[in-house]
């Protein structure tokens, strides 16, 4: 794997890291940083389960983020900044082959910070 996917998936981590404490770390390896919910889901569907809420995984392609409010909250889409959205491959994941710039990363914290918020509002975290 690229020097530059492991870079960029420290660099990514801490984006999700700041939230830790509020959810549940599933997967924290140097491949993966999986955060659920540490309540069970209010969906039935879910059995019981916690939500997952996010991810960063290092692939052979890219590194992945994955916000999963972004798939249950549709208007926070609507949000996303055009330079991340360049980086959109489905509802949910933007792909990184190289450390984001400071600008892209600042955007995607403002993201993650407000989904956060969103769940926190209908009580899910």
């Amino acid at each position: 794997m690229p020097d530059d996917f492991t870079a960029a998936f420290a660099a990514l981590k801490p984006v999700l890291a700041k939230y830790a404490k509020r959810l549940s770390v599933k997967a924290e390896t140097e491949r993966e940083y999986t955060l659920l919910t540490k309540a069970p889901s209010p969906f039935p569907q879910h059995k019981g389960h916690p939500m997952y809420f996010g991810s960063v995984r290092l692939g052979k392609a890219y590194v992945s983020f994955h916000l999963m409010p972004l798939y249950m909250c549709p208007a926070l889409t609507s949000t996303v900044p055009p330079g991340l959205k360049r980086r959109m491959q489905g509802k949910t994941c933007f792909n990184f082959k190289t450390v984001p710039e400071p600008e892209t990363l600042a955007e995607l914290k403002e993201l993650v910070s407000a989904a956060f918020k969103q769940w926190q509002d209908k009580k899910w975290v």
